[in-house]
């Protein structure tokens, strides 16, 4: 489970950092940034006492890359009829769904 949650951390960053080139900062949005950016702090002191660094470093990596290449696919678009499955503003919309899962899992954890 932390692995999974530590995934939805940086596809939450990469989603972010594409909605502030493409929106404006809305205060539900900036609301729901630091409530990442905590979830973000208690993942990761969760993760460096209980794996090692090393495991813990080599998944952020991979899980990094695997978010960024999920949110450029989904920008590029899988088309049919010439409308596209799933779009970038679809995604958009789970950004307050995922930081209320990130921050719950985050202060479950460091109970």
């Amino acid at each position: 489970m932390y692995f999974l949650m530590l995934y939805l951390l940086f596809f939450y960053f990469k989603l972010a950092r594409v909605n502030k080139k493409e929106e404006v900062l809305t205060p539900l949005v900036g609301i729901c940034h630091v409530g990442v950016f905590i979830a973000a702090v208690l993942l990761y002191r969760y993760g460096f006492t209980h794996y090692s660094a090393t495991i813990v470093g080599i998944a952020s990596l991979l899980f990094f890359i695997m978010a960024a290449l999920n949110v450029t696919a989904v920008q590029l678009g899988i088309f049919k009829d010439g409308k596209p499955l799933l779009g970038i503003t679809r995604l958009y919309r789970f950004m307050p769904v995922i930081s209320g899962v990130l921050l719950a899992y985050g202060i479950a954890v460091s109970l």
